[in-house]
């Protein structure tokens, strides 16, 4: 089922009456969300990414715009009648009905051509109860279940009537570390099997970038950027995704651009052209660096982490635009932990630069991108 929304804008009354106007929680959304694929829309509390599922769901009614279930026009269509399947992050599961029970009852509320019968709606529960590996706790209450379990049951419930879109809101954020992580798996299992659309509301760049085909960045009810997982963390739009993606986060300087070198604080890093001479915000991917005892970038040494394969170095640069620079390192590259300074030459496709008012990407192209700056050349001009 393809999912097409077209300038999908909702706006509510501003409660605080000292401030005029209405409060944009989604603005003008357009994107077409392909057959099969599953989506996550990413971005921080308050971003408008429920609130769009609610607008797809139909528990909210949009303000301007539509919503398209393939060419059907579904945008006054009430829940009940769009096929929707949804999760919610509380689960919502009825403690007073076994796990056969919870699963069985959106069949029971079929009415007309779509009634079915007993044997029926047995086999459909038996079948989305093994989908999701549940199978064996089917006399359970909810109560005697673990979280992870009460989630399968929950996807398990919204699935035994084989939604055209599978809608999944925060579904993970109750769980603990290795659940979340088994649970995130299992979910990705179940979408590829079934082959449903399905749309995954998380604030956690991690799990969206795991399991989904696409995702969806949002900023304050806007979309910043849509694209693979991969390609939105390697070429971000603007300063915000580039921050919101990535764990370790992007490292953020200060810098300049003058006569076709890069420089961060007064340190010339990389030779660059397209760019003409302006203030910037250099972003640094922690693994855009690389330790050279003559290096471009000098920074002070705070800390060595050794964390198995890589090496994470802590360290300072007055020109950070943040608390401390992660730089993620091979295993084999030894630190002299002995000295108060620690070196980097960066790589140029790990590097990332946006404009200081605007904070929009300046992309640029790394004159020699195996070679690092000449300083000594640099240094006679």
């Amino acid at each position: 089922m393809k999912v097409v929304l077209q300038n999908l804008t909702k706006r509510y009354p501003n409660l605080n009456k000292k401030i005029k106007g209405e409060v944009v929680a989604v603005d003008s959304f357009n994107f077409e969300i392909p057959d099969g694929k599953l989506i996550g829309l990413l971005g921080p509390s308050g971003c408008g990414k429920s609130t769009t599922l609610n607008l797809i769901c139909g528990l909210e009614a949009p303000t301007e715009g539509r919503i398209l279930f393939d060419d059907e026009d579904v945008t006054g269509l009430p829940p009940e009648k769009r096929g929707v399947g949804m999760v919610f992050q509380n689960y919502a599961l009825y403690p007073h009905l076994t796990v056969r029970q919870n699963i069985m009852f959106p069949l029971e509320n079929l009415k007309g051509a779509d009634k079915l019968t007993k044997e029926q709606m047995k086999e459909k529960v038996e079948a989305a109860a093994k989908l999701v590996q549940i199978e064996k706790y089917m006399d359970r209450k909810p109560a005697a279940l673990s979280g992870g379990q009460q989630q399968r049951v929950a996807i398990a419930r919204a699935l035994v009537k084989i939604p055209r879109v599978l809608l999944l809101d925060e579904p993970l954020s109750n769980l603990d570390a290795r659940l979340r992580l088994q649970t995130r798996e299992e979910i990705r299992r179940i979408q590829r099997e079934t082959g449903v659309t399905t749309i995954f509301v998380t604030h956690d760049q991690e799990e969206a970038m795991s399991i989904s085909d696409m995702i969806v960045v949002m900023k304050e009810g806007r979309v910043q950027q849509i694209g693979k997982p991969q390609t939105v963390y390697d070429d971000p739009v603007n300063l915000f995704v580039a921050k919101f993606l990535g764990t370790p986060p992007i490292n953020v300087f200060s810098g300049c651009v003058k006569d076709g070198v890069l420089y961060i604080g007064n340190e010339p890093v990389l030779d660059i052209s397209g760019v003409e001479d302006r203030e910037v915000y250099v972003g640094v991917r922690p693994e855009g660096f690389v330790l050279d005892d003559a290096g471009a970038l000098t920074c002070r040494l705070s800390a060595v982490e050794v964390m198995g394969r890589d090496t994470s170095v802590v360290s300072y640069h007055d020109a950070l635009d943040g608390v401390a620079i992660r730089s993620i390192i091979p295993a084999e590259d030894k630190v002299d932990t002995s000295s108060s300074a620690v070196r980097f030459n960066l790589k140029p496709f790990k590097v990332h630069i946006f404009d200081k008012e605007t904070e929009e990407r300046i992309y640029f192209t790394a004159d020699e991108p195996s070679v690092p700056v000449n300083r000594e050349l640099l240094d006679r001009m």
